[in-house]
Parts: structure tokens; sequence; C-alpha cells
């Protein structure tokens, strides 16, 4: 498609399209530097509720400003690609791992797709150029699927889809093109609803749709690279990597309209494991399961000193 085009029809049939690639949500933002959102940020990290997580402290402007990742963007393509799974491990005193590492590692799944897209996009506008995040850069991801219309900002910080819930993995593509934009959603449907704080093991959800990492047993279990301190071990309830508590919990997450794809289905021998298995768990046995899923960004070290925290309790 050389020269002018509809940008209605265009936008459409790259919507389709995205759908068939697997993607469960996508909409259209229009590129703007969303200034609003830098003194929430900066007062998270004047607070120090980044924890270890430093390199958060860089980059402000290519988190607020899609420019500052493709000069001259004028649209972002925000895709959602549900990992809601009802088969979880099957052993109920195994370590728990969280739902987003079941399968394959979604930031290599979901990137394949969005070059897909890309390369589809390339064809119909052969001038066009795209950059490609997912969960890869200092990109504010949530902010812009609130902008395309996927959903609001729960309480728990993450977005909501009135179909689908929460359990969704986010990826963005940026183009230098006009398209046809989506409302930005505007209305937080959860009301008066604190379950998601109220029940969050460690206290780490803010009034604010913010995270305490210092709190976060995701940060705990993931990022921070030493052992989860003493006092929070009680807390763990039995997980070793990541956290789905404030998801589980929510109301839009108990009857979601669609499930995970195959990509994202829990190994079955992973499924398998028994507490034994956990805690014999070897390197090579470690490596072997993992090192295709997004669990592979944690050492070996560290996820025994994670299993070994876990049965103290």
């Amino acid at each position: 498609m050389a020269g002018p085009y509809d940008k209605d029809e265009f936008t459409r049939r790259l919507k389709a399209r995205a759908s068939e690639l697997g993607f469960n949500l996508c909409g259209i933002a229009r590129a703007r530097r969303l200034e609003e959102l830098a003194p929430r940020f900066r007062a998270w990290l004047d607070a120090g509720m980044n924890d270890i997580m430093k390199y958060l402290e860089r980059d402000l402007d290519k988190r607020i400003d899609p420019s500052a990742m493709l000069q001259d963007a004028k649209s972002l393509v925000v895709t959602g690609m549900s990992y809601y799974s009802e088969i979880l491990q099957k052993d109920p005193d195994a370590p728990i791992l969280s739902r987003y590492t079941y399968g394959r590692d979604y930031h290599e799944v979901i990137r394949e797709k969005l070059e897909d897209l890309l390369s589809w996009i390339k064809k119909q506008v052969p001038d066009v150029s795209g950059r490609i995040v997912v969960d890869s850069s200092a990109m504010t991801e949530k902010a812009w699927a609130r902008e395309a219309g996927l959903g609001w900002q729960g309480r728990h910080s993450l977005i909501i889809n009135r179909d689908i819930g929460s359990f969704f993995f986010i990826g963005i593509l940026i183009l230098n093109t006009d398209l046809s934009y989506d409302d930005p959603v505007t209305t937080d449907h959860c009301g008066e609803c604190r379950i998601c704080q109220d029940q969050c093991p460690t206290g780490a959800i803010n009034g604010d749709k913010t995270i305490d990492a210092r709190k976060c047993i995701a940060n705990l279990t993931i990022e921070r690279r030493g052992p989860v301190p003493e006092a929070l071990v009680p807390l763990l309830g039995g997980r070793v990597y990541g956290c789905d508590k404030c998801q589980e919990v929510c109301p839009w997450n108990k009857a979601p309209k669609v499930k995970s794809s195959q990509e994202f289905a829990i190994d079955e021998e992973i499924a398998e494991m028994t507490v034994d298995e956990w805690k014999n768990l070897s390197k090579e046995r470690f490596m072997r399961l993992f090192r295709t899923t997004s669990m592979k960004r944690v050492s070996y070290e560290k996820m025994k000193s994670n299993i070994e925290a876990v049965f103290k309790r």
C-alpha cells in the first residue's frame, strides 16, 4: 500500500492481523509526552520504593516520551496477550511459581509476534519505521496500555481489562505513521474495592496504585540477589518466584473470557514436581526445565535460596 491510505480501514486490518497472531487485545494510542507521569514517578523514587532497582532512576525521557525511543513517533500499537491458566502446579505443598513463568519466555513470544506484525505493516506501508518494546526498555507500558484503551490501572498497579482481567502481557509497537486512535480509559472500575491491597501478604500495595518494591514478594524473590529478609520469610506463603496474590483475589479475574495460549501453558514435568523434587532440585535440572522460560533471569543459587527460605516456615 504505497502512498496515502485510509487510516480507519488500515487500522481495522492491523488489529485483525494482531488478532490472527494471537493477541487478545490491541489498541492504538497517539504518541505524546506523558508529562503528567513524571512527578509521581520521581516521588516514588525519592521515597526509595524502587529498592535495589537503580536502573529505574535512569532514562526518564524514555519512560514518558515515545519519540525518545523512535524519532518522529506518531502511533503506539499496544497489545495484550493473556497468560491466565487454570492448570497450575499439582502438589499443594510445592514451592509456588507465578503464572507468568509458565511456558516460553513471554519476552520472546511477544517480540516474535510483534516482529511479524511490523513486517506485515511494512508490506502495506513500505516507508514506515517501528520500534518494538516488550518489558525491555524504560517505557512505561502500563500507562500506554491505558492510553490505548486496553484497560484501567487497578489498585495493584496492573492494567485490568473488563473482559480478560489483568493476567496479560503488554507488548508495544511504536510507529512513525498516523493511525486511527482509541480513546484512553479514564474510568476506574475498581471503585472502592480494596481486596488486593488488604490481602497483599506483605502490605506492599500503596494507596496510589504504586508498589513498594522493598516489601513486594516479586521483587524479593527475583530482583534481589541476596536472600529474602528474615522478617519477610514467614510471609512468602510458599512463593519462590514472583507473586500472583493481588491478581488471584481480584474480582475481575474470577471468570476471564479467554485463557492463555499453549505457548504459556505450564510444562507437565514442572506441574508434577513434588516437594521433595523441589528440595533436591539440581542445577542441571533447573537449567533444563527453565532455560526457555522467564525464570532464566535468576541464578540457580538464588532459586535454591528462595526454596530453602519457604521451607523454613
